[in-house]
Order: C-alpha cells, then sequence, then structure tokens
C-alpha cells in the first residue's frame, strides 16, 4: 500500500473476470478494505470457477453481485445502472480476453458488461491471460484501442511464470500498481479530472535512492533517502502514458514498485553518472531525484582499516563527488526539461531562497526544495511537500500530501512547460 489512508471512504467497485489472476481478487478486496475503502464486489460466471463469490462479499462486507442478480425482481433502480452511479473507481482486475472484448465491441451481455457501459467513473482495467492470448493480433487491437479512452487506467500484464508453466507476457501487475493507479485516479478525481495518457510518446529518465560509497571493505558513506519520491514520479508518469528510465541507487521500497519501469541499479556516484550519460540523449525529461553522497573515498582500501588509522585515512583520501545535476544540465539538449531536486532545513522563507539559487547554479528548469526536517515527511515517509521554483520567478507551494500526489504535481507542472 502506498498510503493507508488515501482510499479512505471512497466508494470502489472491483470487478472479477475470468483468468486464473482471480485468485488473487480477494486479496485486493481485503487491501482495499483495511485501506478504509467501501468495497462492493462483481464477478463474472466464469470467474466463479476460479473464486467463491462468497469469500469477496465476506471480505468486503458487501454483497457479491453475479450475472443472476441483474434481473432480481427486488431491485428498485436496474442493478447495473444502480453499481455504475453507486461507484467511484471500478477496478477490473484481472481483466480477460472475453471481458475486454466485451467492453470494446460495446456488448452489454452481462451485469459486469452492462456496468461498464454505463459507468462514468474512472476506471482501471488490469490484464491477465495466457501469453498466446495476449499476442494475439485481436486482443492486441482491443488492448490498443482501450489505451485511448481518457475513462480507462491500463494496466498491461508484466512477464512471469503463467498457470501452463510458461514464463511470458500475461501476468497480472502486482497488487501495489493496482493500488497506486486507484489513488492516483482519486487525486484527479478530485479535481474532476480523469488520469489520461497526457504523456504518451515522452520518454522519462530518472534517478532515485541514495548512492553508496566504500570506504574500505566495511565501511561506507551514504545517506536517508529511500528513493520512494523518484520511483513514485516514474510510476506516475507510466501511468500517464511516458516511457520511463530509472536510475537508481539502494531504494529501499518494495520491490513490487518497481514493476513495469526501466530499471537500471546503481551503487555508487560514479555508476550513476555513467548510465545517465547513456540514456539522456534519448529523454525529453530529466527528474534528478536521487540524493547523490556529497563525498567519497578517492582510493576505498580493500581491506578494513583499523579505527585506530581510519580518521587519518578518511581525511587524507576524502574528496567531494561531482554534481550530477550540473554535469548532465550542461549536456541538455533543446528538447529537454530539467527537474532538480535540493533537500535542504530551514524555515520556509530560508528553503525558498537555497532552491532558488541551487536553480540558477544547477541549470534547472524546474527544482524542488523540500524540507527534511519536519516530522511525517522527506526522507523514507510517505508524505512531502516543499517548493517549486522555476522560470520567471516561479515560486509554487507544495503543500502537505502522498508523494504520489506531489509526483502528479510536479507531472503536471511540467507539462506546462512543453
Amino acid at each position: 500500500m502506498i498510503n493507508s489512508t488515501a482510499l479512505s471512504g471512497k466508494k470502489i467497485l472491483v470487478a472479477v473476470t475470468g483468468s486464473i489472476a482471480a485468485v488473487k481478487a480477494p486479496i485486493l478486496v481485503s487491501r482495499l478494505t483495511k485501506a478504509g475503502a467501501e468495497v462492493k464486489c462483481v464477478i463474472t460466471q466464469s470467474a466463479t470457477n476460479l473464486v467463491s463469490p462468497l469469500s469477496l462479499s465476506t471480505l468486503s462486507r458487501n454483497k457479491c453481485y453475479q450475472d443472476k442478480d441483474q434481473w432480481a425482481d427486488s431491485q428498485t433502480k436496474p442493478l447495473h445502472i444502480a453499481l455504475a452511479e453507486w461507484a467511484e473507481l471500478i477496478i477490473v482486475a484481472p481483466l480477460s480476453a472475453s471481458s475486454l472484448s466485451k467492453f470494446t465491441s460495446g456488448s452489454a451481455d452481462g451485469l459486469l458488461a452492462s456496468i461498464l457501459l454505463a459507468s462514468q467513473s474512472q476506471i482501471v482495467m488490469a490484464a491477465a491471460m495466457n501469453t498466446s492470448m495476449w499476442e494475439n493480433q485481436s486482443v492486441k487491437k482491443n488492448w490498443n484501442y482501450v489505451k485511448t479512452i481518457d475513462q480507462v487506467i491500463t494496466l498491461e500484464p508484466s512477464a512471469g511464470l503463467l498457470a501452463c508453466d510458461r514464463v511470458g507476457d500475461g501476468k497480472m501487475v502486482n497488487l501495489d500498481i493496482i493500488e497506486m493507479a486507484s489513488e492516483s485516479a482519486f487525486i484527479f478525481h478530485a479535481e474532476n479530472k480523469f488520469l489520461t495518457k497526457d504523456l504518451k510518446d515522452i520518454r522519462f529518465l530518472i534517478s532515485a535512492g541514495p548512492t553508496v560509497e566504500a570506504l574500505d571493505a566495511a565501511r561506507q558513506l551514504t545517506n536517508r533517502s529511500s528513493g520512494k519520491m523518484g520511483v513514485l514520479i516514474a510510476q506516475a508518469a507510466k501511468l500517464r502514458g511516458a516511457e520511463v528510465d530509472l536510475v537508481h541507487g539502494p531504494v529501499s521500497v518494495q520491490q513490487d514498485l518497481l514493476e513495469g519501469l526501466n530499471t537500471y541499479p546503481v551503487r555508487n556516484s560514479n555508476e550513476m553518472g555513467a548510465k545517465i550519460d547513456d540514456l539522456q540523449p534519448s529523454a525529453q525529461v530529466i527528474v534528478m531525484a536521487a540524493a547523490v553522497s556529497d563525498f567519497k573515498n578517492s582510493s576505498p582500501s580493500e581491506q578494513k582499516i583499523s579505527k585506530e588509522f581510519f580518521l587519518k585515512s578518511i581525511f587524507d583520501d576524502l574528496e567531494m563527488t561531482s554534481d550530477l545535476i550540473k554535469n548532465q544540465t550542461k549536456k541538455k539538449l533543446e528538447n529537454q526539461i530539467f527537474l532538480g531536486f535540493a533537500a535542504e532545513t530551514g524555515s520556509d522563507n530560508e528553503i525558498i531562497e537555497k532552491g532558488k539559487k541551487k536553480r540558477v547554479s544547477k541549470g534547472c528548469d524546474l527544482l524542488m526544495a523540500n524540507p527534511i526536517d519536519r516530522a511525517g515527511q522527506g526522507f523514507d515517509e510517505n508524505f512531502n511537500s516543499g517548493f517549486l521554483l522555476g522560470p520567471k520567478k516561479m515560486v509554487k507551494k507544495l503543500s502537505f500530501s502522498t508523494k504520489l500526489a506531489i509526483s502528479h504535481q510536479l507531472l503536471d507542472e511540467i507539462t506546462n512547460l512543453k
């Protein structure tokens, strides 16, 4: 779960269709319910062979609706209309090839198909099927069409071991990604908007996490960065249609949150700089969110230095690392936008002034200066705040919010510059 409170009080309809990934639906429903969401479920006939409607109703604390309920004479309003109007968000997880085909053809055959046609809310669709089915031209045609619909957030299957013992594309994305997509939908819902593919055909290069500089065989220099901010910017950009390259140090986030990204793990500042050099020419947007170590040992020992000599060795060999942001902005191409980050302490005014100077000195188009000395935000937290500095003396306050919400705000500002 990205943020345990973001879904509290939200009305979510979870739809389960006939893919073996349906066995994960009870876990998803349980997690959403624990997050405080009000959850109702609908299940297709084929999915009942894989997961029990009783388990979904028990975990959601609400009735699990089936096709046979659509024409129950106890209804005062057509059930598909009532559920479509009730749901603030619909999650179809998993989405089978059959249900995808019904949706793209406008079919109202069955309760779920009717709900999807009647809904005016955002829909998250997490596809899951056998690799051969996923690669079928008709399925690809249907999926590509769905990706053009603003109402739908599409989550493509990932590669993995499938039920047929084949390894390939077709595995439903992990539940953290589904929850993140759901939280993102509500971030836009608050502004009466859909999350759309407004970053389609834009390539992002993002750095995240700390770097680690060896001092000797046992000791190292690093910092408290978890990498969460950079990873969430990467995933938010991907949700909005971008292709994302993520260069990251040893991040301390759930590995599931890296799914779907082009990831390039590195350890120290030299490795990070070299990999960014390789990838920068193909990117239109570069986000430097990594917390790069300020110092390194110029010649770290391959042996453990005894503590009697350690301090002298450090003072003799310690040197400053390269300023990666400044290095990369010097190589900036005409069509590129740079967003930098600066972790600061002090009052709001002090942070703003430091941020203004760093934006200019580092050559960034935008720079987010965020406080790290305030409770509940910053390093290794789910929340953040700060100030976004930009051209023409722009100073925009980013109020205390989830890191995912701030990620989307930053992406909005980037689109305003393009």
